[in-house]
């Protein structure tokens, strides 16, 4: 494990000092589970960037096909017929 130094305020020193009292773990161990579950929450969307994208998929399906249901069926076939196959035997 490397040591490492920060400089925080005297506030986050007590609250993880508190903490660690509280929990029954050392200091270190508190602060690796709180570097791990907020790196764990930094990966999640934004509610504004939840929205976003849920508009632009409300604006995709309010849009007209531009292609028969038959032919998306067609292509959804040739799919599974070359998965089944190993994949694409030539160029795309």
């Amino acid at each position: 494990m490397a040591k490492v130094t920060f400089t925080v305020d005297d506030a986050t020193v007590r609250t993880l000092k508190a903490t660690s009292q509280r929990l029954r773990k050392s200091q270190s161990l508190v602060f690796r589970e709180a570097i791990a579950e907020y790196a764990a929450r930094a990966g999640r969307l934004t509610d504004a960037e939840q929205r976003s994208m849920l508009a632009t998929i409300d604006r995709m399906l309010q849009r007209a096909p531009t292609r028969s249901a038959e032919d998306v069926k067609r292509e959804i076939q040739g799919v599974r017929r070359a998965r089944r196959q190993g994949g694409r035997r030539g160029p795309s």
